[in-house]
């Protein structure tokens, strides 16, 4: 059995998780999240937790066990607190801006860069950072990285879009690597 997969899932106030066959919905107030369930895993509610189990004892479904606990315990916390990530623009000129479900990168290009916010996803901006809100943490994740992408940070001035948390490794220039020579 999979230490992660035995560990009961809390569900709090407010959280409802709806079992048939093979799909597992969870509701609360942020919003609906669904998982289909592979064949051999099964999820049972007792009370106020959710518990996973597993038929059989290979390799494939020990991890199997563990990653479905990991993505509903996942999707319990996203529609009760909701999940967030946070990009910071970097660069001289560079900013962002929210237009409805749209967010509108200047980043050097000729063209302003826009990328349209799916199903349950949020922007916000405050200066140079932009927030991506949502109740998947999936859907949050995919979103961040698709922003990133759009200028990734180059290491020689550390320019571009980072997370906040993120630290980028600087090289030194070819004139500070020639200086090193002489």
């Amino acid at each position: 059995m999979s230490k992660i997969g035995r560990q009961p899932i809390e569900i709090p106030a407010g959280v409802t998780i709806d079992v048939t066959d093979d799909n597992v919905k969870v509701a609360g107030p942020k919003g609906t999240l669904s998982t289909t369930l592979p064949r051999g895993v099964f999820v049972k509610v007792v009370e106020n937790q959710a518990e996973v189990s597993v038929k059989g004892n290979s390799k494939q479904m020990t991890s199997l066990h563990g990653t479905i606990r990991s993505i509903l315990a996942n999707n319990v916390k996203g529609v009760s607190v909701g999940w967030s990530k946070q990009l910071e623009l970097v660069g001289t000129g560079y900013r962002a801006e929210v237009a409805g479900k749209t967010l509108s990168l200047t980043v050097g290009y000729s063209h302003p860069v826009k990328i349209e916010a799916p199903e349950g996803i949020s922007f916000k901006v405050e200066k140079t950072f932009v927030t991506v809100d949502g109740a998947s943490r999936e859907d949050v994740g995919q979103v961040s990285a698709n922003i990133r992408a759009v200028r990734p940070p180059e290491p020689y001035k550390g320019k571009g879009i980072k997370y906040t948390d993120e630290v980028i490794r600087r090289k030194p220039g070819k004139a500070a690597a020639k200086a090193a020579v002489a």
